[in-house]
Formats: structure tokens, C-alpha cells, sequence
């Protein structure tokens, strides 16, 4: 084990579906149905991450440590799109039970006993999730939305605006200053 993130050659092993360009993926990050996984270049997960199920990352993408991305067996799934990130503690759901008390929870009933609540969840362009967040089924966090620390986002956030909160609130715009960094970053490439 020479350095803490996989060699080219053991991220094949692990059997995504695609990977690009300079992915730092740790050592210590778990992957279950790796074939429904894909990611373009430029992306860091960190230690101890999870990721499960149908998810899709984009370039320029970082997922801090200890986050978990259930994107589920289905075509819901997750997907993550150019510079978002995740800071540490994100969890990330297509899936979920249902609380209501009308059916029997978890993997380990049979489906038909259960109420799985299920919807894609789509990350846009230059988005940051604070740390200890969660995001929910059917969440879309709009191009250059952020979502403060600690905050439960049950429903979409707009592009370019900064929420906060449990459930998380609209508070105020966003300065978009990083778009200009962007296109710096493409003319050096």
C-alpha cells in the first residue's frame, strides 16, 4: 500500500462502470454495485465513504469523509455534476422507508411488506452540501445552490441561493464569482 488512494489498476478491480482522469479514491471508501457507478475526472472520495447503488459523478467532484450515498438498485439513483461537493457527514438518499407506520422498514422483510419512497436525486453544477446535511428522495439542488451545515433538505433548492436549516430555508443569493474561476481553470487546460 504505497499511497492512500487506489492505484489505476485497483480501481478497475473494483469494477465501476467508468472512471476518468486523476480520481483520488481512498483505500478506506466501500463501494457495493460498483458496476452502476460511473465518474469523469478530477473526483476525491475521501475515508470512510459509502457509496451503494446508481450513481453518477461529474468532473471536478469532492465527497469529504464519512459521507453515504445511497443511490439505490433502481433508475433513481444519485448523480453529481461538475465542481459540487460534499463536505464531511453528507448522507444522501433515492431510497427510503416509509415512516408512516403502514408498512414493516428495512432490508430485511420482504418487499411486499414494504413501502420503499424512492426519487432521483441530482446535484448541480458548482452545489456544496454542508457538513452533516442530508439530502432526501427527489431532492434537485439547483447549479450553484449551498446548503449550510446540519440542515435537512425535503424538498429542491434553486440555482445561485444559500440555504440553511432543518428543514432547510432559503436565507439569501449566492455571489457567483466562482463562474469566473471556472473559465480560468478551462484556459489553463
Amino acid at each position: 500500500m504505497s499511497t492512500s488512494f487506489l492505484s489505476e489498476q485497483e480501481l478497475q478491480a473494483v469494477g465501476f462502470r467508468s472512471f476518468g482522469r486523476n480520481c483520488q479514491i481512498s483505500r478506506y471508501a466501500r463501494f457495493y454495485g460498483a458496476a452502476s457507478m460511473s465518474m469523469k475526472d478530477n473526483v476525491r472520495i475521501d475515508d470512510y465513504t459509502i457509496l451503494s447503488g446508481t450513481i453518477t459523478l461529474g468532473s471536478y467532484i469532492h465527497i469529504a469523509s464519512h459521507c453515504v450515498l445511497h443511490g439505490g438498485s433502481d433508475a433513481a439513483g444519485i448523480s453529481m455534476e461538475d465542481f459540487s461537493g460534499l463536505s464531511a457527514r453528507v448522507s444522501v438518499y433515492a431510497h427510503s422507508d416509509d415512516y408512516s407506520g403502514l408498512w414493516l422498514t428495512n432490508p430485511t422483510v420482504p418487499k411486499e411488506l414494504t413501502n420503499i419512497i424512492s426519487g432521483t436525486v441530482s446535484i448541480g453544477r458548482h452545489a456544496i452540501i454542508g457538513t452533516g446535511s442530508v439530502l432526501l428522495p427527489g431532492v434537485l439542488i439547483g447549479e450553484g445552490a449551498a446548503l449550510g451545515a446540519m440542515s435537512l433538505a425535503t424538498k429542491s433548492l434553486e440555482p445561485f441561493t444559500i440555504y440553511a436549516g432543518n428543514p432547510a430555508r432559503r436565507l439569501k443569493s449566492r455571489q457567483r464569482d466562482f463562474l469566473l474561476h471556472e473559465k480560468k481553470l478551462e484556459e489553463r487546460l
